[in-house]
């Protein structure tokens, strides 16, 4: 499968092309600067291309089969640019890939996303953005999947997860284990139109996944 990744110089998404570069998908990482190319293509990239989420991309994902979105303003920047990439820079990418006809989505949300006017004051422009994006996602017809993990760590990931379906969970979770989180989702019919929740726990990812 060639997966367009789009947050691919990112933490999650780094991680992410190593764990694809021993899979069978090849992945198509988006960089803003064609000096990020040479770098993630050692990690794992297939292929780099130039593109921007603040504008259109769809020639970037021509002939892809699966959009993974990883991306993010992170939840400490301002506003605008939260929504300029969180939620804007989603939404351009789903319409997108409806338009070329790429059927697969899957998308690196928020815990609190569900319910962002109940979430600390600081940061309800971050979960309001995840949930607008989320929203729009579900609602494209797409395939998607919408993946909204714990409290984010640079730990070692240990590839054990705990999932839920129902606000269920709490905790951390290393990057690397969400990254296999992400790779797994792919091959998993049951991760199909699916949300969930993830956190470290003690069930191999793609058991934790196929539970669902």
């Amino acid at each position: 499968m060639h997966v367009f990744i789009a947050g691919a110089n990112g933490q999650i998404g780094q991680h992410l092309l190593r764990e694809m570069s021993d899979s069978d998908h090849e992945a198509r990482a988006l960089v803003r600067h064609p000096d990020q190319g040479p770098e993630l293509q050692k990690l794992g990239a297939t292929e780099t291309v130039l593109g921007n989420l603040e504008q259109d991309c769809s020639e970037a994902m021509r002939g892809c089969d699966a959009v993974i979105f990883s991306a993010g303003s992170g939840p400490h920047t301002g506003p605008d640019k939260t929504i300029d990439v969180d939620q804007d820079g989603a939404i351009r990418l789903v319409d997108a890939a409806k338009a070329m006809g790429i059927k697969r989505f899957i998308i690196v949300s928020s815990m609190g996303a569900d319910e962002p006017e109940k979430g600390p004051e600081k940061l309800r422009h971050y979960l309001w953005a995840k949930h607008n994006a989320d929203e729009h996602l579900k609602q494209s017809g797409l395939n998607y999947t919408i993946v909204r993990p714990g409290q984010l760590t640079d730990d070692d990931g240990t590839g054990k997860v705990k999932v839920s379906a129902g606000q269920e969970a709490f905790g951390k979770i290393p990057r690397q284990d969400v990254a296999r989180v992400l790779l797994a989702a792919l091959d998993l019919d049951n991760a199909s139109n699916r949300v969930f929740e993830v956190v470290s726990g003690d069930t191999p990812v793609s058991e934790a996944l196929a539970a669902l």
